[in-house]
């Protein structure tokens, strides 16, 4: 867990920017910083203690102040304890202190409003990249794929490709994921209904499903080797269905995602009496007090969950658009030189059977990102973000860098 708050890394990054001749704007460190489209935005919400940025952010911002990330995060340490020295000077006379618990709740306030609406600007940008994605490529190809008989069915992984601790390597989640897809197209290519037939939303939610509770050659479900099914059970909470019955997992869970993020200001609604009244007495505003701190604090321990899951929002979506635009290109260029229907295996040649499996690969790599479990990260204790955000990473990594590789 991180020994600074988000408030002061921003303060030191805003301090180092402008305190450079001449000074950089923010449009002009984002840019250094290898920030996208509005990154002027990021770095604002960085130096207001809205956002945090992650080890791989953070170093590209040190690198553009001329720092290096270790002196950026000892600033911030030694930042963070002067601000707490500052907030623990409480007032004597109680009209004061009355004043300054007001003060802290209007800045929770505040600050869970802003929260909220970073939340659902970048929920609803993911929604829009995923659905495009989802349509363009991953359902084309399944259209594509059930035309073509005699396929054969694909390899699952292998048990002794599984570790000893149980946790399996992204590359044998992707290969699994795709397996199940593979084998969803064999069963609605039979004559199932699983295929594009029933209707877009359903169908992606059908072959999701067909890849996250495949089963393995050891005969354990792949949802117990990959550890989705905790993440299948939230996104039929988060999609407002499961998402073999069409939900959209995570791409529907922006409103679910707002009200967790503003859960420690609705805490302290039971008190806003007290906040409203011009006087009180010392019984009341120490209930108060208690209750802001608590909140306070609730908002602290949550912030490096909240930083990672907008990280999350904010990269996934470039992976998303990349299939969007170029594997929708290239599917269609393999659309082209496929022979005409009834069109069999063998009658695609070597390259068309490659292409194929290529594809496979790309859809279980668009998958794998689609289904990170992103609420979790606002419930998780902090001794275990390092671990999630570590496997959020590799997860982001491959399947950038294998789709990038295939389209």
């Amino acid at each position: 867990m991180n020994d600074f708050s988000a408030e002061a890394m921003g303060l030191v990054i805003r301090e180092h920017r402008q305190a450079l001749r001449p000074s950089m704007t923010q449009d002009e460190l984002a840019k250094r910083a290898e920030y996208g489209k509005g990154g002027a935005v990021s770095i604002s919400r960085i130096e207001s203690g809205l956002i945090s940025p992650g080890e791989h952010r953070l170093a590209a911002i040190a690198l553009a102040l001329q720092l290096t990330p270790e002196q950026l995060k000892q600033e911030a340490e030694d930042q963070t304890r002067s601000l707490a020295r500052q907030r623990g000077q409480r007032p004597v006379k109680l009209r004061d202190q009355v004043a300054e618990t007001k003060r802290r709740h209007a800045e929770i306030n505040e600050k869970v409003a802003r929260r909220s609406k970073i939340t659902q600007e970048y929920g609803e940008a993911f929604n829009r990249v995923h659905d495009a994605a989802r349509d363009g490529f991953f359902l084309r190809f399944v259209e594509l794929a059930e035309s073509i008989s005699g396929a054969p069915e694909p390899e699952r992984p292998r048990e002794e490709e599984i570790d000893s601790t149980g946790e399996i390597p992204t590359a044998i989640r992707v290969e699994a994921m795709s397996a199940g897809i593979a084998n969803a197209i064999r069963g609605a290519a039979a004559g199932g209904a699983t295929g594009v037939a029933v209707g877009g939303a359903a169908a992606y939610g059908a072959f999701t499903a067909a890849a996250l509770f495949g089963t393995a050659s050891t005969g354990a479900a792949i949802s117990t080797l990959s550890g989705v099914a905790a993440t299948n059970a939230t996104l039929a909470v988060l999609g407002g269905g499961t998402l073999a019955a069409g939900g959209a997992g995570m791409a529907g869970g922006t409103l679910l995602l707002t009200g967790m993020v503003a859960a420690p200001a609705a805490a302290l609604a039971a008190a806003g009496f007290y906040v409203l009244r011009q006087r009180r007495n010392k019984k009341e505003e120490e209930r108060l007090r208690t209750e802001v701190e608590a909140a306070e604090a609730a908002l602290d321990q949550s912030q490096q969950g909240f930083d990672t899951m907008i990280d999350v929002l904010h990269r996934a979506p470039d992976i998303m658009e990349y299939v969007s635009v170029h594997g929708t290109h290239a599917l269609e260029k393999w659309r082209v030189s496929l022979p005409p229907e009834p069109r069999d295996w063998e009658l695609l040649g070597y390259e068309g059977q490659e292409r194929y499996k290529e594809f496979l690969t790309v859809a279980g790599c668009l998958l794998a990102v689609s289904t990170i479990n992103v609420s979790a990260l606002l419930t998780a204790r902090p001794d275990a973000l390092p671990e999630m955000d570590k496997a959020i990473d590799e997860t982001l990594r491959y399947a950038d860098k294998t789709i990038k590789s295939i389209v």
